[in-house]
């Protein structure tokens, strides 16, 4: 999924994630690893929000961080 915004902004996000969710990003990255084999974006973030009760926005962040990261590895 593309951003609906800048990268300024997902950073932004990306940088309260801890403050939001009392977990840093490594943290969901390494929950999303071990949860569900789940291949569509929305159903990713639908599991977040909903396993870890997470505001929509950071849910949203920290999946698409994730697949970015995973398409560099």
């Amino acid at each position: 999924m593309a951003l609906n915004h800048s990268m300024e902004i997902h950073n932004g996000v990306l940088q309260r994630v801890p403050e939001i969710t009392g977990r840093h990003i490594p943290e969901w990255f390494a929950m999303l690893d071990e949860g569900p084999a789940l291949l569509r974006f929305e159903d990713r973030v639908s599991w977040l929000r909903g396993e870890h009760e997470m505001p929509l926005g950071y849910a949203q962040a920290i999946v698409h961080e994730h697949d970015l990261r995973r398409v560099r590895r």
